[in-house]
């Protein structure tokens, strides 16, 4: 598939060394981390972490979206929690994640209903359909 252009929103650029023992930068200088495996005893963050967090920032900005078909604005403490797993199967790795949901005030009904909407519009939900295992947990 070709890249498109004149849709481009933004473009996000880093440049990583070391992989999982290494360090990431963007080309702005708004990020400079040193990564360390999962688990591990170094001082940086991981791939999974970094993933958890923009599916999660993703997530609930498409929740933004969506909430006003239903007539919600969200409140300032909506909250999704990611947890991002690395699993290994006979060596084979792969991701599975469940994105859980705090909408402080809204029917468990009308939550879900937002939730459901954002995962059908949020761009990593698009990325990972069909690759990742994912659940999405309503508080």
């Amino acid at each position: 598939m070709a890249t498109q252009t004149e849709n481009v929103v933004y473009t996000a650029k880093t440049h990583t060394t070391g992989g999982r023992q290494g360090e990431s930068y963007s080309s702005d200088g708004n990020l400079d981390i040193q990564l360390t495996p999962p688990g591990g005893n170094g001082s940086g963050t991981n791939p999974e972490q970094l993933f958890a967090a923009g599916w999660s920032a993703c997530f609930l900005s498409a929740m933004g979206l969506t909430a006003g078909k239903h007539n919600v604005k969200l409140p300032a403490d909506t909250a999704v929690d990611a947890e991002v797993d690395l699993l290994n199967t006979d060596g084979a790795f792969s991701l599975q994640a469940r994105l859980n949901v705090t909408i402080p005030g809204v029917d468990r009904e009308t939550a879900q209903a937002i939730v459901d909407d954002a995962h059908q519009v949020c761009p990593y939900s698009k990325a990972t359909r069909g690759n990742v295992d994912v659940t999405l947990n309503v508080a």
